[in-house]
């Protein structure tokens, strides 16, 4: 969950009113947010935010803004979204882009004087946004630029890596495209978003100044922003429009919620996108959606009626026009939530305080049981805890690397995965289809414990099923490995026939090719005629690509209830 640092005598100036820790406390909830740490010298919170779909709520303005809405009732306008007639400023992007990375949004940002914390929050949201958001740069990069000495039109297109020298933040000497990917430290770090591009995105101005190198890194020339600079220019680029808008949208209000009057950018495209060949940002995405009073009083189990409904959320800062049975609900312009009529349900419940929901005392008696399929896994959690191992507890999601590329399945059938749709992390973007590159990864983490390592876990995988309702199936899965000097593949036999031995689990083995296995130390566990899993010594390749230094084995199988 994202974690972000926040000043109290900051905070309180963006309230509007002085914020004591026991206020603090008590907002937070608004924002699914909780104090994790104080330091009372200096004022400094650690705040984690329990909501990964408000990217607006990374920073202390987004959570300013949100709590002022609700002790007002209402939240402020943001003119700028609705900016009519033209533009001073603009940014021509070039044929070709859509290649690479094809979008680009804009805004300036006039009369607030930079000051020590409005600077340190501007770079902690840069990079909340950029790394979590924008998945470490790949989708969303943001840069700040001193506004003055910029001519435009700026523009933004493809160079060669050696056509254009600039001195990049960090740097005294000039470089090229090409020396920052190799030697510059954010270029070793995200050059890898890039690979196989011939030609390399800029931005440049009029006089031919460098702006940046996105994603990489700004230009010290203009990128450097100080304290007590005045007018700055925001731009964000990246591969999903709609992300890149809503990203300059956080910042742009962000800035307006400083004391900033906002300007906005036309873009100029050479080719279509969703949103039209000339885009103005910031730019207000959202649309009015109807949303049943009776969806939402049944989803909170009691009846408000619908003014109540309608204030709570006009306090919460949608725009709301109501009707006798349905709401009409518009998100602000720096959200872009809003998935299903819980999402507006959720929000209702937070304004009014789940506090003030009575609790229901439950009308029937009933005496729960653990299921068969649980009361099998507890069994074989006491067996392999008996035979010396210790059990493990991972997450469910994790990345396509650790699931797919390390485990050696690239290009092969095991590739397939239960994705996560408009996921917000990569690290988090994949069910998992196996447990045995959970247990690698603890193992990887592991090396200065004494050995052996014996370690196991029972969980659910996701296994894509095409006959599925939903393309998919969840499965109870049990795994284990071995590490230490002699682990081998005899020795997971052993492990696994005393525990199909003591389950009275009648079971064959087959000798397989795994990609993940050793040729010829590998074998397809069968039970009842069917294949149910995979034991084996685990290729070299996969202990290198998860840096574990000592002989790894493992097995695992879905647990099925035998027919007897």
């Amino acid at each position: 969950m994202p974690t972000i640092s926040i000043f109290q005598e900051d905070f309180s100036q963006l309230v509007g009113q002085l914020a004591s820790m026991e206020d603090i406390e008590k907002w937070l909830p608004l924002v699914k947010g909780e104090v994790k740490d104080v330091s009372h010298d200096t004022g400094e919170m650690r705040i984690e935010l329990q909501d990964t779909n408000r990217p607006d709520l990374w920073c202390v303005e987004g959570i300013a803004r949100q709590i002022r809405a609700v002790l007002t009732g209402s939240l402020l306008p943001y003119s700028f979204f609705s900016s009519r007639g033209r533009t001073k400023r603009r940014i021509q992007v070039l044929q070709g882009m859509e290649t690479v990375r094809p979008f680009v949004a804009a805004c300036a940002s006039l009369s607030y004087s930079m000051t020590q914390e409005g600077l340190a929050q501007c770079i902690q949201t840069q990079e909340k946004l950029a790394d979590a958001f924008g998945r470490k740069r790949e989708t969303v990069s943001i840069g700040l630029y001193r506004l003055a000495s910029i001519a435009f039109p700026v523009t933004y297109g493809l160079v060669k890596p050696d056509e254009v020298r600039f001195t990049p933040l960090g740097f005294e000497e000039k470089m090229t495209p090409h020396e920052v990917l190799t030697l510059h430290p954010k270029g070793l770090e995200y050059g890898g978003i890039l690979t196989n591009c011939e030609r390399l995105p800029l931005l440049w101005d009029t006089n031919g100044q460098v702006l940046s190198f996105p994603p990489i890194i700004n230009s010290r020339e203009l990128g450097e922003v100080h304290i007590g600079n005045t007018d700055l220019l925001v731009e964000v680029t990246g591969t999903d429009l709609s992300m890149v808008v809503l990203a300059l949208n956080i910042f742009a209000s962000n800035l307006a919620d400083r004391g900033a009057t906002i300007e906005p950018i036309d873009i100029v495209y050479p080719y279509e996108t969703t949103m039209g060949k000339t885009v103005r940002t910031p730019l207000d995405m959202g649309s009015a959606q109807s949303v049943s009073v009776q969806a939402i009083e049944q989803a909170l189990g009691m009846s408000l009626g619908v003014k109540a409904i309608q204030a709570a959320l006009a306090s919460y800062g949608y725009q709301v026009k109501a009707t006798r049975q349905s709401v009409s609900v518009k998100l602000p312009a720096y959200r872009n939530d809003f998935m299903h009529v819980m999402d507006v349900a959720e929000d209702v419940a937070i304004t009014r305080g789940y506090d003030s929901f009575s609790p229901i005392m439950p009308q029937t008696f009933t005496v729960g049981a653990l299921s068969q399929q649980e009361q099998t896994s507890d069994r074989l959690r006491d067996l392999l805890v008996g035979f010396g191992f210790q059990e493990m507890f991972s997450n469910i999601l994790a990345s396509r690397q650790e699931f797919v590329e390390r485990m050696r399945l690239a290009d092969t059938e095991h590739e397939l995965l239960v994705e996560v749709d408009n996921v917000m992390s990569l690290t988090y973007a994949c069910l998992r289809p196996s447990i045995l590159p959970c247990l690698l990864r603890v193992e990887a983490l592991s090396p200065r414990v004494f050995y052996p390592h014996l370690l196991f876990e029972v969980g659910e995988v996701a296994q894509v099923d095409r006959e599925a309702d939903v393309g998919s199936r969840t499965i109870l899965s049990l795994a284990a490995i071995s590490a230490h000097p002699g682990a081998n593949f005899s020795e997971m036999h052993s492990y696994l026939d005393l525990l199909m031995y003591y389950m009275a689990w009648p079971y064959d083995l087959e000798p397989v090719s795994h990609p993940s296995f050793l040729d010829g130390r590998g074998g397809q566990i069968r039970c009842q005629d069917q294949m149910v899993g995979y034991i084996g010594e685990f290729h070299p390749e996969v202990l290198e690509a998860w840096q574990i230094d000592m002989p790894t084995s493992g097995f695992e199988f879905e647990i099925r209830l035998p027919k007897i």
